[in-house]
Order: structure tokens, then sequence, then C-alpha cells
């Protein structure tokens, strides 16, 4: 079958699981992942064979930068302190334990050679575990970390690979491990951020958003490739440069050229981590076939996988579940302390708050109980497997543990992470409390803007001073956006039955909307405008429609 074939049929089949995922409440990931297993083990069905170096030098710093974009960089900074430690110690406690069972499992492999597919098997792929989070509401806090462990702890455990290959070769002391890995966090750091900071001026100067969006397919590679040849984390640089340019492009870059870059690059996110997914099942036959060795059996392969997958388990139930205990315990007690110095009494809120919770607040065990089970592994995982080298004992089985570790970890966890929350108890984010939180800022931002629209100095560009009438209608359009606001803001027990004024306003618009765009395809139905002229009025009712329905989907 022709490979363009190939490609239309998986981008059909990826966007029918997407929209049929939700009503099944499974991720998409793990259907992907079971289709192509299916397919895989159809009689005849050629084995499907993806250059590791595919995966990871051209699909995954695009993958990591979509996802570093849209990371608040405020969120990723508030929350150092537990991705840090998820993503840098958890990674090597995972390498170095899984590769002391591995090293104990082959009589004839090295501990470096187990210690390098203990780094392969240790970072996550937090994909379907954040889709799941955001989904079932998990507080903000908690989704946040397991983002941020997922776009750093790639880079921790491609570091460790790198230095455990480099000692099957030779003698590499703790100290050039340690040295190495320090050296490649700083410079890559140093790269992303110069990457980030020069390629948001320089599409800030761009005035067209299409070229501004199109030099943002080049961002991850300016970050990637100079970092990896002067022996520094590539994935690092690019998760760098990415969080520099979501949160300096709010600042420098056009509203136009945001809503283009945000579209483009969700589209193509969702494509690749997709598309990597459903390759990940494919390959199963490949490297069902390469394990030939009589010594260790497919079935022994797979068998080692369950076990190094339990281990993982349990080493990341007993990083994570007793600092998040003790947060929560240290967080209880200062909380006491606040309330005892302002004469609350037991109970009560300190500094006279509402009840509402603190986003601030950790997760406690619950929180952690979550997170321990948020563990998947994904196509990263399959890929650095491949990278090992060629000489490496029992390599077709070192494969095969990794993609049985990655299988396992993605179905069983990923599939039962909805239970695992609704068992835990913890406490969901509240919609009603962000919608509050949101109208409060609108007000921030009207009452802004009335200073503005209120200083007696105020002149338009061309030093012309505003007529009355439009410094009013300019007003009412932000006070009917505040007002909007919080009509979303109230509760369901404190709206009246019928629409308030601005719903009525929003299904009026609408419905306008519709008519105006019956009569505008009408008008190019009797050809008497010119085309250039209909195309911008698609435009204009498009943007407005857009505006409107975004405003309605706040209210859910």
């Amino acid at each position: 079958m022709r490979n363009e074939i190939v490609a239309v049929i998986g981008i059909i089949v990826i966007v029918g699981v997407s929209a049929l995922a939700p009503r099944l409440k499974i991720a998409a990931p793990i259907i992907l992942v079971l289709i192509g297993v299916a397919i895989s083990i159809i009689p005849g069905v050629q084995p499907v064979v993806i250059p590791s170096a595919l995966i990871l030098t051209v699909v995954l710093p695009p993958l990591l930068y979509a996802s570093a974009i849209n990371l608040p960089l405020s969120d990723f900074r508030k929350n150092i302190v537990s991705i840090t430690g998820l993503s840098v110690a958890l990674v090597f406690v995972s390498a170095f334990g899984t590769g002391l069972l591995l090293f104990w499992l082959f009589p004839e492999l090295s501990l470096a050679s187990a210690i390098a597919l203990g780094a392969v098997i240790s970072p996550t792929d937090a994909v379907s575990a954040a889709s799941i989070a955001k989904r079932l509401g998990l507080p903000h806090r908690l989704t946040a970390v397991i983002e941020g462990e997922s776009l750093v702890n790639d880079a921790s455990a491609l570091v460790l690979l790198r230095s455990a290959v480099a000692a099957t070769a030779g003698v590499v002391s703790v100290w050039q491990v340690g040295g190495e890995f320090l050296y490649s966090v700083v410079v890559a750091a140093a790269v992303g951020a110069v990457v980030g900071i020069v390629t948001v001026w320089v599409r800030s100067k761009l005035p067209d958003p299409v070229l501004t969006t199109a030099v943002s397919f080049a961002v991850p590679f300016l970050a990637y490739v100079p970092a990896e040849e002067i022996g520094a984390s590539g994935v690092l640089a690019v998760v760098a440069a990415g969080l520099l340019t979501g949160h300096l492009g709010s600042k420098y870059f056009t509203a136009s050229s945001r809503i283009s870059e945000r579209l483009t690059w969700r589209t193509l996110q969702f494509l690749l981590e997709n598309a990597v997914f459903l390759v990940m099942g494919l390959q199963l036959k490949g490297l069902v076939d390469h394990v030939v060795d009589n010594h260790l059996s497919v079935q022994q392969a797979v068998l080692f996988g369950l076990l190094a997958t339990a281990l993982l388990i349990i080493l990341r139930f007993a990083f994570v579940m007793p600092p998040a205990a003790l947060m929560a315990w240290r967080y209880r007690r200062r909380l006491a302390r606040a309330g005892i110095a302002a004469g609350i009494p037991p109970g009560g809120a300190p500094g006279g708050s509402s009840g509402r919770a603190d986003p601030d607040a950790p997760a406690g065990a619950a929180g952690g109980v979550v997170l321990s089970w948020s563990g998947m592994r994904g196509v990263v995982t399959l890929a650095a497997a491949q990278s090992l080298p060629e000489d490496t004992p029992y390599r077709p089985q070192l494969i095969l543990i990794a993609f049985t570790v990655a299988i396992v970890t993605l179905v069983l966890q990923g599939s039962t992470l909805p239970l695992v929350i609704r068992w835990s108890g913890i406490r969901r984010a509240d919609p009603a409390a962000d919608r509050t939180e949101f109208a409060a800022l609108v007000d921030e931002l009207q009452e802004a803007g009335r200073g503005l629209l209120e200083n007696p100095e105020l002149v338009l560009s061309d030093g012309t001073t505003p007529e009355k009438a439009v410094v009013e209608r300019v007003q009412r359009d932000a006070l009917l956006r505040s007002r909007s606001a919080w009509e979303l803001a109230q509760t369901a027990e404190e709206q009246s039955e019928t629409a308030t004024p601005n719903q009525q306003y929003r299904e009026l618009r609408l419905e306008v909307l519709r008519v105006e765009r019956e009569t505008l395809l009408d008008a190019r139905e009797r050809e008497t405008f010119s085309s250039h002229v209909l195309t911008q009025a698609h435009e204009m009712l498009d943007l407005e429609e857009s505006r409107l329905a975004q405003n309605e989907g706040l209210a859910g």
C-alpha cells in the first residue's frame, strides 16, 4: 500500500477515535495503541519499523514545544520544586532501581547497560494523564505538575541514557555523570532562552500572522539542534524556548498572530501525539519477530517487563506519597497558626475568606495517590530503547521489555486513572470559583479602560479629541462584557429560570448572524459583489461568531 494512502487512513483513524473516545470515557491514546496492536498481529500485515532517530529528533521537539507554549511560565515556576523532584530525582531513582532489577535478571548484561534501559523506561508520557486530569477537573496546580513533569523528565532520562551508554564502552565515574548532567541542563536552558527571546523579537517585527506562524515551526529545531551539537539536552532547550515564547508572546505578538499560532499548533500537536501512539502499537509485531534468542523467549521478556512495571509503580508511590503527606501537614499547621494569630476559631477561614479553596494548597495524600498513578510511559520510551547500541546483549528482549512497560502502564494506569481520581476523593477544581475569579479580572480590566476614557487629555492618533458619544459607546461595550462575566459567575441556584439580558443578547446576536450569513451566501450565488469583498464579509462574521461562541463556552 502506498505511503500517502496509509497516511490518509491514519488521519481518518485518529480523528474517528478522538471523536469517539469521550463517549467511551477512555483516553484516545489508549484506544489508538490497542488499535495499532490489533492491526500489527493481523496475518499478512508487514511489520512497521520507525527509526528511533525520527521520533527523537523530528517528532519529539515539536511535541514538547507545543506543550511548553501552552504551559504558563508562572505555573511552571510556582511548581518548580515538585516538577524538578519528579523529572530529575525520580527519574534517577527509577533508572537505578529498575537497572539493578534487570542486572539481576540478565546474567550477561553489564550494570551500565541495565541502567541504560532503566533510564529508557523511567520518564513518563503524561499526554493521556493530562487530558484525563483536565476532563475530570483536577486541581489546576496538580495538572500543571503532571504536564511540567512530562516536559522535563525526557531530558533527564536521555542525558542519563547517554551517560550509561558511554559507560558501557569505558569507565565513567559518578562525578562525570553529575558534571555532564549539570552542563547539559545549564547550557540547554541558556540555548533555549536565547532562541526563545531572539525568535520572539524577530516574529514581533513580522506584520503577517502567516509569516509569524511559519517561523514558529522552526523554533523547536533551532533550539534542539544547536544544544545537541554542543553536548547539551536538546529536549530541555526546546522546553525552555517554548515556555519563554508562550510567556513573551502574550506581550509582543499581535492578537491575530496568537490566534493563528494557537490553532495551528493545536492541530499539529493533535496529529503528532496521536500518530505516535498509533505507530507505537503497530510496531509490536516487528519487536516480537526480533526476539529469536531461545535463552530468553518472548514470554519471559514480557514477564520481565511486567516485573519492571510493578517496580516502577512501587518506586513512584514511595517517592511521591511521603512528601505529599508532609506538605499537606505543614500547610494545615501554617493555616492553624494563621488562624490563631488572627483570632479565628478552629474550622474558620483565615483572613475571613468566603471558604473558597486555596488554589495554592497542596493536594495532600489524595493528590499524591493520583500523581503516583499518573506515571504512564509512551513512545519516547520505545524510541529511546531502540537507540541502544547494536552490540548490547539481549537488545531485542530489552526493547520488548520497554514496549511492555509502555503498553501496560498506558493501558492499565490510563484506563483506571478516572476510577483512582474518584476513589481518592481529591478536591476537584471549582468551575464556579473560576468564573468568579474571571469576572473579577474582567472588572479590573474594565476599570483600567475606564480610567483611560475618563482622562481629559485623551486624544486619538491623529491628535483629535474623541466625540463624547464615541467614548460612551466604548464604555458601554466594556460594561456589557463585565456584566456578562458576572452573570456567568452566578451559581445555578442564583440564576433565574429565564435567560439574563446578556444571555438574551448573545442568543439574539447569534441568530442575527445566522440570517446575515444566509444573506451573504445568497449574495455569493447571485455574484452581485466581488469575491474579495465577500471573503472580507465572511471573515467579519466569523470573528464575531467566534467571540460570541467563546463567551458562551465560559458558562460551561
